[in-house]
């Protein structure tokens, strides 16, 4: 069984829907961001920089004590290992998935939270952190509307790319980014919505999360996301 901490954002989207796509057991453990969970002492002994998503996976692959461990993208190669699904097993293309894995953990998604963060949420509005971000989301959109091109899917078979990719590219509507102008995204992102796995993934606590359009937080969730209720500057996803 695995203890699953969670709340619903991009990053802890991409773990959820891992969890039902591979058809995994695993315990909701809500770890509520905007009210200050994530610097619980006890938490932070399963994910030091006091971030979802995390696990505690009781039965690990090496079948020794349990597994603390934080860090999406990590978590998405640790369960596709654990269960030998959604991720290829021949080493040129397990490479190739692992560098998109990446591409996602270094520049989709810290690009795309600091423009949502600049352009949404900051009470000060600087043009050019916000011009800054935005040139930079739509050329990280282009290069991924390139990528699937001549793919179904990013790596060509459906795999944790995909559920790392698909939560970031599903704030498009906040980031006031047209989808329609990146026509290979948009037929990629439809086809994932139809997953039932993905569906459920998405679905996790879906009474808490925010309204599309409207993820402005109030002053105590600001106050601990934006690090004024942390000892230091700590954000979360």
């Amino acid at each position: 069984m695995i203890d699953f901490y969670f709340w619903p954002t991009p990053n802890g989207w991409k773990v959820s829907i891992a969890l039902e796509e591979m058809e995994l057991q695993y315990n909701v453990m809500p770890i509520n961001i905007g009210r200050g969970a994530q610097f619980d002492p006890d938490f932070a002994r399963i994910s030091p920089s006091h971030r979802i998503p995390a696990i505690v996976d009781h039965k690990p692959i090496d079948g020794s004590d349990p597994l603390a461990l934080a860090e999406s993208g990590a978590i998405l190669l640790y369960l596709a290992e654990k269960t030998g699904r959604f991720l290829p097993t021949d080493s040129r293309r397990r490479y190739e998935t692992t560098q998109w894995l990446m591409w996602q953990m270094s520049q989709l998604g810290p690009t795309l939270g600091q423009h949502g963060h600049f352009a949404l949420y900051a009470e000060d509005k600087i043009p050019y952190a916000i011009g800054r971000y935005r040139k930079e989301t739509l050329r990280l959109f282009k290069v991924l509307d390139t990528q699937l091109e001549d793919k179904e899917h990013i790596c060509g078979e459906y795999s944790i790319v995909d559920m790392a990719c698909w939560p970031w590219v599903l704030t498009y509507k906040s980031q006031k980014i047209d989808l329609s102008d990146f026509p290979h995204v948009q037929r990629w992102y439809d086809l994932l919505k139809t997953r039932p796995g993905l569906r459920r993934g998405y679905d996790l606590l879906k009474e808490y999360r925010s309204k599309r359009g409207d993820e402005s937080p109030d002053a105590q969730a600001r106050a601990h996301l934006f690090g004024t209720a942390a000892e230091s500057d700590t954000n979360t996803d």
